[in-house]
């Protein structure tokens, strides 16, 4: 009877270290994943956290019942997409923010398709404030936030983008108020001409200038300025003759950086507004900081947050007015010379895929949707 009771406490004894092993393994373990999960996201947090389930329930079955251990979800301050990236110090100066990947290709070098194009948006007329002012509802309805960078519910705060005055008064004085440019002049359609500038982003500006002059009474300025000669220093060529045009002109208080996005060929960027097909448009920003970096001091923009509001105030007229005519707004990690102007608005309209056609369409309810803002309805 002693033996089997000495038997008994050893077998107890050995159970008690063999559950002490087994949680030190766990938590080790799980602390070693969350560690990497600063890196890696979510997935990993919640992988963690389903191994240390795992473990509990072959400690204690009664642990794990219902009720007693729950999935959770982790809800972030700070958004990011599922890439890093990968760039270091050097890169990023030999760029100079001279390249602007294209908006519908992910970082990883994969071409979304189309609905990933299109996304998953609340096009609802009516978009109440209190869902605005949830950040991660937010992010998944009105941005697509690429690898390079990061944005926190601090930066997007939409009572603070709406209560952004982006209005501007009229002129009569004929001075220009409003500049439209393309740092990608090149940038073409399906059916564009080539060495025809009329038929490429350029062309397309020319009929936006018209729209807003005789129908909405704005002062335009169009620079017809080709800087993209090499491509990948357009931005740096384009930025001295456009501070040129805004120190000859101080009158002007909107500046437009009109371009075409590139996608895959099978994607096709097209909408139906009052029985008339027209390409897309998408709103972009750059917000100097990339997750490899942090804030880039080299190419710092005191404008970020007035750049942020106006494009919101532009996507959030476009959902109201023209549902489905906007694609959600693209940030990305550079600066793109939006710190030229507090009211500086890059759009990409359409893509390669897209007519002429269906380019010049587009340039109607955009400048209705532009006029809402800057008249302040």
């Amino acid at each position: 009877m002693l033996r089997v009771t000495k038997k008994r406490l050893r077998r107890e004894r050995r159970g008690k270290r063999t559950v002490t092993l087994l949680f030190g393994g766990a938590l080790f373990f799980s602390c070693l994943l969350f560690l990497l999960s600063v890196k890696n996201g979510l997935a990993t947090r919640q992988m963690s956290y389903g191994v240390c389930v795992l473990i509990l329930k072959q400690i204690s079955p009664n642990l794990t019942q219902s009720g007693a251990v729950e999935y959770y979800e982790d809800s972030e301050e700070t958004y990011e997409t599922r890439t890093e990236s990968s760039l270091d110090y050097e890169k990023i100066l030999s760029r100079n923010v001279s390249e602007e990947t294209a908006a519908g290709v992910e970082a990883d070098g994969e071409e979304e398709t189309g609905s990933a194009v299109s996304g998953q948006e609340d096009d609802s007329s009516a978009v109440s404030l209190e869902k605005l002012s949830d950040f991660d509802y937010l992010i998944r309805n009105f941005y697509t936030v690429d690898s390079t960078t990061t944005i926190s519910s601090s930066q997007l705060n939409a009572q603070e983008m709406l209560n952004t005055d982006c209005s501007i008064e009229k002129r009569t004085d004929g001075e220009p108020q409003i500049l439209i440019y393309h740092t990608h002049a090149s940038e073409g359609y399906s059916d564009s001409v080539s060495g025809d500038y009329s038929t490429t982003v350029v062309g397309v500006g020319d009929r936006l200038a018209e729209i807003l002059t005789e129908t909405y009474g704005y002062q335009v300025l169009h620079d017809t300025g080709v800087y993209d000669s090499d491509r990948n220093r357009a931005y740096s060529v384009a930025e001295p003759y456009i501070e040129q045009i805004l120190s000859e002109h101080p009158s002007i208080e909107v500046v437009i950086d009109l371009h075409r996005d590139g996608v895959s060929e099978d994607t096709r960027l097209v909408t139906e507004q009052n029985g008339v097909q027209m390409a897309q448009v998408m709103f972009f920003n750059g917000l100097s900081r990339t997750t490899a970096m942090g804030d880039i001091s080299y190419l710092a923009n005191p404008y970020i947050a007035d750049n942020l509001a106006f494009s919101f105030q532009m996507k959030l007229a476009a959902t109201e007015l023209y549902p489905d005519f906007s694609r959600k707004i693209y940030l990305k990690g550079y600066r793109y010379n939006m710190h030229l102007m507090p009211k500086s608005l890059l759009v990409e309209v359409g893509a390669q895929t897209n007519t002429l056609e269906e380019a010049m369409n587009a340039m109607e309810p955009l400048a209705e949707i532009l006029d809402s803002v800057l008249s302040g309805d």
